[in-house]
């Protein structure tokens, strides 16, 4: 017996956010997310809901509230997934852009305040 769902990291990061919907739409659209186990409240909403993003697992919870959180993904091209991030309803934080640290890096607010930044390391 494992201690782990087969292909889970030890660590994921856990999001309260007003929608899991929204929050799950957009990471599909921005990243490639797949959905994985989707647990519903009683009486309506999420109570639990998680998503692959290449080799990491999002968690998130609904709670009327949400909170403000920062997630920083790694992606192979920092300037396509920026722009499939406004199209899937984001906001711009900031355009990407070198800062001296070795990265090309951008941020986007999703639908539900969370701001992702998206990185690509440069050579």
């Amino acid at each position: 017996m494992t201690y782990k769902p087969d292909g889970y990291t030890s660590v994921a990061p856990y999001l309260i956010v007003r929608s899991a919907e929204a929050t799950l739409s957009f990471l599909e659209a921005t990243l490639g997310a797949e959905r994985l186990r989707i647990i519903p409240r009683d009486g309506g909403g999420v109570m639990h809901a998680e998503a692959r993003i290449d080799d990491t697992v999002v968690m998130m919870g609904e709670m009327p509230e949400g909170q403000p959180a920062n997630v920083h993904v790694y992606v192979p091209d920092v300037d396509a997934t920026f722009a499939r991030a406004l199209a899937a309803g984001g906001t711009a934080v900031q355009a990407p852009a070198e800062k001296g640290d070795g990265d090309r890096r951008g941020g986007v607010n999703d639908p539900n305040g969370i701001t992702w930044w998206f990185s690509t390391q440069l050579d």
